[in-house]
């Protein structure tokens, strides 16, 4: 049978490529190899409640996920995290992370939140951001260390950064994991804490992050849904081997593999470090003060928890709570760093939950579980990654009918995924 386009993997971004595709009246066929759609934006049932078993939120930069997801009709189902902040975990103790900032950067470096996880000297360090001159760093890392100093970049954004890349800030380009801030610190002369400020100012709600109720794979059965009612196809459990598997002139390749089924000798993409999450539901009353906000962030030195992350889910999204009910609670635990292959048992999510938490938590107390391990979900955003996306990005412009598009082109996260998926689709119509 001929196809008038075909998309290899069906994650969010080969979906939102096939949605334009059928939208531009194109019979289009999605191939996924994994046994349900949406990749790293999946959902799962523990305890009775569904849940996320992937990614639970969205950047909300430049309001291009929330354009998707009007068009999807699912726009009143957008949700804000609770206003209840959240923490970082450190050798010496806990601490909150900025209420007003970008990556664990802060936007007021004296305020009563920063001060009190930088300590007056650390703060004050901190602010000397305002009246430096503008500096030209090649790495996040490099970034915050000259602007603001090393207890920020220590305390708050390797904490923040390895828990939502699993990579470290002075491994990472500055435009790379936040492509809006190197334009934002030229316009605020060099200033790091103005230029946060600047981005924190302009996402929706004053949020830079937001969520979907119901989860947000419910983007994911939005979009399959959209894709065959136009007369789409989304097939999984199917491998594709070679670009003559199917007969079409148009693909679409939104998965790394692509480097592969072109035959290209460029390097391979960064697969990004394995990242395991450990789901909890808990009979816990006491969580019902939210005693670490949505969650906590835990800084490479700290030794006496094995997670990087915990979100306290039930906390986060006052929707999840009505769902779960008083004294019944979600939590989240993430593990592995860059260079580390971290396998994690319930015991273990348990004992780190209960320390994170500063709450007795045991096994009689927990209602369900489920640990689920991602690979290639975080590619990380180094300068050989970069060299190599650029040359299959080089290669592939000479090849009709042929593009490519998904996380290890755009940048993690749907704020990046979705436009470019958009455009790499609307470049084959």
């Amino acid at each position: 049978m001929a196809w008038d386009a075909v998309v290899v993997g069906g994650g969010v971004a080969g979906l939102v490529a096939a949605r334009e595709l059928v939208h531009a009246g194109l019979r289009t066929l999605v191939l996924e190899q994994r046994d349900a759609p949406g990749g790293a934006v999946a959902g799962h049932t523990v305890a009775g409640l569904r849940l996320d078993a992937g990614a639970e939120s969205f950047a909300t930069r430049g309001g291009v996920v929330a354009e998707l997801l009007d068009e999807l009709g699912l726009a009143a189902r957008v949700r804000t995290p609770e206003p209840v902040g959240s923490w970082v975990h450190l050798p010496h103790g806990d601490g909150p992370l900025p209420r007003t900032g970008l990556l664990g950067i802060p936007a007021d470096p004296l305020a009563a939140d920063v001060r009190a996880t930088l300590g007056p000297l650390g703060a004050l360090r901190a602010s000397l951001d305002l009246v430096l001159p503008a500096s030209d760093e090649a790495t996040l890392g490099a970034l915050v260390r000259r602007r603001m100093g090393t207890r920020v970049l220590d305390r708050l954004v390797r904490p923040v950064v390895g828990g939502v890349h699993a990579a470290d800030p002075d491994e990472l380009a500055v435009d790379a994991v936040s492509p809006g801030l190197p334009a934002a610190l030229r316009r605020e002369r060099g200033s790091l804490a103005r230029a946060v400020r600047s981005l924190r100012a302009s996402a929706p709600a004053g949020s830079a992050v937001q969520g979907i109720d119901g989860g947000l794979h419910v983007l994911v059965e939005a979009l399959v849904a959209d894709i065959e009612a136009r007369g789409g196809t989304v097939r999984c459990g199917a491998t594709v081997t070679s670009l003559e598997s199917e007969r079409t002139d148009r693909w679409v390749l939104a998965t790394p593999a692509a480097v592969d089924l072109l035959g290209l000798s460029v390097g391979t993409p960064d697969p990004g470090t394995p990242v395991t999450l450990v789901t909890l539901v808990l009979d816990a009353p006491a969580l019902d003060a939210a005693p670490r906000g949505t969650g906590v962030l835990v800084a490479r030195e700290s030794t006496d928890v094995t997670a990087k992350a915990l979100t306290h889910a039930t906390a986060k999204w006052g929707w999840l709570a009505a769902v779960a009910g008083p004294g019944r609670h979600v939590v989240r635990l993430s593990y592995g760093r860059s260079g580390q292959d971290v396998r994690p048992d319930v015991d273990t999510a348990l004992r780190d939950a209960a320390v994170l938490l500063g709450t007795p938590l045991g096994r009689d107390q927990l209602l369900g579980s489920a640990v689920v391990r991602w690979t290639q979900a975080l590619p990380r955003p180094s300068a050989e990654h970069a060299r190599v996306v650029a040359a299959v990005r080089a290669s592939v412009d000479q090849l009709p009918g042929v593009t490519v598009c998904g996380a290890w082109v755009a940048g993690n996260g749907l704020a990046s995924v979705v436009p470019q998926a958009r455009a790499a689709a609307r470049a084959m119509i």
